[in-house]
């Protein structure tokens, strides 16, 4: 068992921390499929809801708030009935805008993994109004059940009322929903065809500005972020955040970085390069490896 999990199985009962114990291994990094739960259900005669809001101390160790110093876990669950763990991730000495949510380290997980429609969020403190708002931009968003501790479950439509959305901005489909876009670029780098691969699937339906980063380890392991767009703009993801989650998430340190590649649309309104080197330039004595694609019209 990783050793950043110690604390909250000791405080857990006994039926499930010893189910929990061999799932937690050294490539644990937050994703429970559903036959899992159904098997840890079974053997803690815990019901769903209660499991995972049990669950959530597991989802928290996977934080990293050198600012805050508050660990917030949370849960997506998706359709499939698998489960993906999401933390906060705050860059020590950097804006706070580079933060990271753990709802939206949680859905992008599950996103990155392939999930199509989220059911429930399950989080240990309510969601702030940045995190209500990127849920919303999910398919049938406002129907996403909110479960926390000592609370019934309620939709995001309870907490964010009149909300402001990609149909109000005539958007469809919504984040999450399967999207293909089509560039052009002539390369053998496997590193950059995964971003470019990544890239394709990016959801920037307001600037057009599809984009991806893939970051590599010294033993080759790379770890991805697609860009991730907002009817609001301010909670869009960007992709290295996102890539640097999924490296919290699997338990790597950011020093092992040995390269980094950036792919983005050259038709695009904006350009991400500045925010994506501010985060690499924090975190790792690396440059940035940018690279503008064209799309197939």
């Amino acid at each position: 068992m990783q050793d950043r999990f110690i604390h909250c199985i000791a405080n857990m009962p006994a039926p499930l921390a010893d189910k929990l114990v061999p799932l937690l291994n050294h490539d644990f990094a937050g994703h429970i499929d559903a036959k899992q739960i159904a098997d840890l259900a079974t053997a803690t005669h815990l019901p769903s809801e209660q499991l995972l809001l049990k669950l959530l101390p597991v989802a928290a160790a996977l934080a990293k708030p050198p600012i805050s110093e508050f660990y917030v876990g949370a849960i997506a669950k998706g359709k499939s009935g698998d489960i993906y763990m999401g933390a906060n991730l705050e860059l020590a000495g950097e804006a706070l805008f580079h933060s990271v949510h753990a709802e939206q380290s949680a859905i992008s997980h599950a996103w990155l993994s392939g999930e199509t429609e989220i059911e429930d969020i399950i989080v240990n403190a309510s969601p702030c109004g940045h995190c209500r708002q990127f849920m919303n931009e999910l398919v049938a968003g406002q129907q996403i059940n909110i479960h926390l501790p000592g609370q019934s479950a309620k939709p995001l439509s309870h907490y964010l009322p009149y909300a402001f959305g990609p149909s109000d901005l005539n958007i469809t489909p919504p984040l999450l929903s399967k999207q293909q876009h089509e560039f052009a670029l002539d390369s053998s780098d496997p590193m950059i065809i995964e971003a470019l691969d990544h890239a394709s699937l990016s959801y920037a339906p307001y600037s057009n500005s599809y984009a991806a980063v893939v970051l590599e380890t010294k033993d080759g392991q790379t770890f991805c972020g697609r860009y991730a767009e907002n009817a609001a703009f301010n909670p869009s993801m960007l992709p290295m955040q996102m890539a640097l989650s999924a490296m919290a998430r699997h338990n790597r340190d950011f020093s092992e970085i040995n390269r980094a590649v950036l792919v983005e649309s050259s038709q695009g309104k904006i350009s991400l390069v500045g925010a994506t080197m501010d985060a690499l330039h924090t975190v790792a004595a690396i440059e940035l490896e940018h690279i503008a694609i064209d799309p197939i019209s």
